[in-house]
């Protein structure tokens, strides 16, 4: 493990390296993403240098002594991210990024670490004991896998902010909070978002045959079928990003025979033109953010015209006033996933900020990633609403509230 302290920092801990591997981001330890990461280098962000490294020998052996009570001072957080890890390094890398630049915004009174481990979920569990020993509050784990150890550990002596959702069924400790990114809960708020213009609207499902595209079909089909509506399932199989052809026009025959309302999309900007290049525009499509194509893409955008997208504020609302106030990635080749989870780590440090100064007082922000609730009194609670945006002529017009 690797502590990387950001401001007055003089010695740190670290943890030696375990051998381990996480799932990667398309297998049931994902992280948010939709789609494979890309691997390509990271820009660095136009702030301070990071600063050196310090590490001790066998800290990894050491009992983490006794929290202590939180004394006056700057608050400390430490961020707790798998940068060591070989699958996870990227993510890891994006979310660390976000988390500094915020705090570069906004650091006044605030000392962060940055401790960063590889996969094995002992070391993860033995670092956030060293972290929460010395810290106000504590930032990750950002893999599944450790959400769910940490989840399960009943070693949370201070306020902690996972970046991940853990396994359904696995019940949150009263001082862990959960802020990962999810596009179930993206396809459940496209799900409200139709219903209210839509009231009496019965809506045909498309979906892929990817594990990603059919939990978002899921979470559609059950926040659909909650609101008291009817759908239909129809998957469209494809090969190397192509859409089945058969399968297209057995939709479209469908259709004609029996018009749906809506369309829920369940596919990637790539898969959605090419069916809706089969089927037309004339029925109100709805998708979440693996539709979106991205602000600088140039892929023909007149297939995607009129396409109702839920999105991040990050993404498709460039003169939101908080996404203009954090500097941007200028490295060109990494993927709307990763820059997604840079805006995770934005919003990551403003909450942690928010609860470390007053643990039970509610926080409402207006993010990077949606209008956010959160709670640490009593339930935990947290709620994103990301922005509703609609397609037109390559550019993203506000859908309304």
């Amino acid at each position: 493990m690797q502590i990387t302290r950001l401001e007055g920092l003089l010695a740190a801990l670290a943890l030696a390296l375990l051998a381990g591997c996480a799932a990667p981001c398309g297998a049931p330890g994902r992280l948010c993403a939709p789609a494979e990461p890309n691997t390509s280098t990271l820009a660095k962000l136009p702030v301070q240098p990071p600063p050196s490294a310090f590490a001790r020998p066998g800290a990894a052996q050491e009992e983490a002594p006794a929290p202590p009570a939180p004394v006056a001072g700057p608050l400390r957080i430490a961020l707790l991210v798998p940068l060591q890890s070989p699958t996870l390094a990227l993510p890891a890398t994006a979310v660390r990024d976000g988390f500094l630049a915020a705090w570069q915004h906004d650091r006044a009174g605030v000392e962060v670490d940055v401790v960063g481990t590889g996969d094995d979920v002992a070391q993860v569990l033995g670092a956030y004991r060293l972290a929460a020993a010395s810290h106000d509050l504590v930032a990750g784990p950002l893999a599944r896998p450790a959400v769910n150890a940490l989840a399960a550990s009943g070693t949370l002596a201070r306020p902690t902010i996972a970046l991940n959702h853990p396994d359904p069924g696995v019940a949150l400790p009263p001082n862990m909070l959960v802020i990962g990114l999810s596009t179930e809960d993206e396809a459940r708020q496209v799900a409200d978002w139709a219903a209210r213009e839509h009231p009496a609207g019965r809506a045909l499902v498309l979906a892929g045959d990817q594990a990603w595209q059919q939990r978002m079909a899921q979470g559609f089909e059950r926040r659909w079928s909650e609101l008291g509506r009817n759908s239909h399932l129809a998957e469209l199989p494809a090969t190397d990003g192509n859409v089945d052809r058969d399968a297209i026009d057995l939709v479209r025959t469908q259709m004609e025979i029996d018009p749906p309302e809506l369309i829920f999309a369940a596919l990637d900007a790539g898969q959605l033109r090419q069916v809706r290049a089969v089927l037309g525009t004339a029925v109100a499509c709805y998708a979440a953010s693996p539709a979106n194509p991205g602000r600088d893409t140039s892929e023909p955008m007149a297939e995607l015209n009129g396409v109702r997208l839920l999105d991040l504020p990050w993404e498709v609302e460039p003169a939101h006033q908080a996404v203009m106030v954090y500097p941007r990635w200028l490295e060109s080749g990494h993927t709307l996933d990763m820059d997604r989870l840079y805006a995770l780590g934005i919003d990551a440090y403003r909450v942690a900020q928010a609860i470390a100064r007053a643990p039970n007082a509610p926080v409402e922000l207006d993010g990077v990633t949606g209008k956010l609730a959160a709670s640490l009194s009593g339930n935990p609670a947290f709620r994103r609403v990301e922005a509703a945006v609609v397609v037109r002529d390559g550019k993203f017009e506000a859908a309304g509230p």
